[in-house]
């Protein structure tokens, strides 16, 4: 539900056409990571966000990882691309993937909760709790394993442009004791190309 996860899913399928990398796709919850906080830095208070990760978790069980990949962007596309323009947007989203529509049911159980929980922890305990989504895990040209938060972006590099982006990421985060960088404050997400 992340838009600047959504956007950095995007340009991760643009590394893929032009950097020797294969992305699988995990499921972290930023429900599970804000539980027991005092504020709420999703505006969340209903616990909407609960539904989504239940229903992704139970189709990566059931369909793999593949299958959590149609149906991120199946919801991606209705929820930050609005096409199409409706706001049915698990069953929608099932459908438009090629899965079971009445899955959808599962977004009010908590039969999948414990999974949630354990995809989460396997993400964010590659960097720690300091940070929320997304959380990539790479080699780097050394064949270092990494782990980052981010890189968290406005608009989707494209082309050799999102190589550059993918190397100069894997380069500054495998810095041994690396930590952190930001720029400038960010601008709302858009899906349009950086030009």
């Amino acid at each position: 539900m992340c838009p600047y996860t959504w956007i950095t899913s995007r340009w991760m399928l643009e590394v893929e056409k032009v950097r020797p990398v294969r992305v699988r796709w995990h499921v972290m919850s930023l429900s599970v990571l804000n539980e027991g906080r005092d504020d709420d830095p999703e505006g969340d208070p209903e616990g909407y966000l609960w539904g989504p990760v239940r229903v992704c978790v139970a189709v990566e069980r059931e369909y793999g990882p593949e299958g959590l990949f149609r149906l991120y962007t199946a919801i991606g596309r209705r929820v930050h691309d609005r096409v199409p323009e409706d706001w049915d947007v698990l069953p929608g989203s099932l459908a438009d993937a090629g899965l079971p529509p009445e899955m959808a049911g599962l977004a009010w159980s908590a039969e999948y909760d414990d999974a949630v929980r354990a995809s989460h922890e396997a993400g964010i305990g590659l960097v720690g709790t300091h940070v929320g989504t997304p959380i990539i895990a790479a080699d780097d040209p050394d064949g270092r394993r990494v782990a980052f938060f981010g890189p968290v972006i406005s608009r989707v590099p494209r082309g050799e442009r999102a190589g550059r982006l993918w190397d100069g990421t894997l380069l500054v985060a495998g810095v041994p004791g690396f930590h952190e960088l930001k720029g400038v404050p960010p601008e709302e997400p858009t899906t349009e190309d950086v030009a």
